[in-house]
């Protein structure tokens, strides 16, 4: 029987899991998480819209395996190398994967029944700051202190208007300092007119402010 022809049960031969959830990601990606129901992605599988709760029994658990496949995606804590760079590695890849699916950052601590990927990666992140010599509570306040400026960053970039640092510059000139006279708002236009003569880039800033954390972590720690 060729491979192109339906099943009995409305889903295209091929049809798998790992399918299904790979195209809920595409369009997730695409459209937003809103946009994403049952009905619209069999119909871009070419399947029955029942025939998707052979894989998936729920919404729910289709959220779950794609949130589980983001984990997958983010680079674990590094090993061999000293607590910051390992965890400053696992963050850089989550706001790199984020930025690809910016409809995950929303979805990444909700999920109660977390995938295979969910967990090894946070065995793996509370492995890297137990073993640093944070206590558990302390380690807790850690994973939780960088997951929330990672998120925040990852959210807050996705609704900027701008792009680029050159973006950022033509609305600057073009859009911002219209509307900030100097006699009116003095230190916003110096900021806004300082900004643009130093060459100010803002993809600058998640390093910035991911270091002043690392740092401020470090004395925290209660063994060596």
């Amino acid at each position: 029987m060729s491979t192109d022809q339906p099943r009995h049960d409305g889903s295209p031969a091929g049809l798998s899991k790992q399918r299904v959830v790979a195209e809920a990601i595409r369009l997730a990606d695409s459209d937003g998480v809103e946009a994403l129901s049952m009905r619209r992605l069999a119909g871009t599988l070419d399947a029955g819209a029942m025939s998707l709760y052979h894989y998936v029994a729920s919404k729910d658990e289709l959220l779950d395996a794609m949130i589980d496949v983001v984990f997958d995606e983010i680079d674990l804590p590094l090993e061999g190398v000293d607590w910051q760079s390992a965890m400053r590695h696992e963050a850089v890849s989550a706001r790199q994967v984020l930025s690809r699916h910016p409809w995950a950052t929303a979805l990444m601590e909700s999920r109660t029944s977390p995938g295979p990927a969910n967990l090894r990666h946070r065995e793996a992140v509370t492995a890297c700051l137990r073993t640093a010599g944070f206590s558990v509570v302390m380690a807790t306040h850690a994973n939780w202190l960088l997951n929330s400026y990672v998120y925040g960053h990852a959210l807050q970039e996705a609704t900027l208007p701008f792009e680029t640092a050159d973006e950022l510059f033509d609305m600057t000139e073009d859009v911002y300092l219209p509307q900030l006279p100097r006699d009116q708002f003095p230190w916003l236009n110096e900021s806004a007119t300082t900004l643009v003569e130093v060459g100010y880039d803002p993809a600058e800033e998640f390093a910035f402010g991911l270091d002043l954390i690392l740092a401020a972590l470090e004395p925290l720690r209660t063994s060596p």
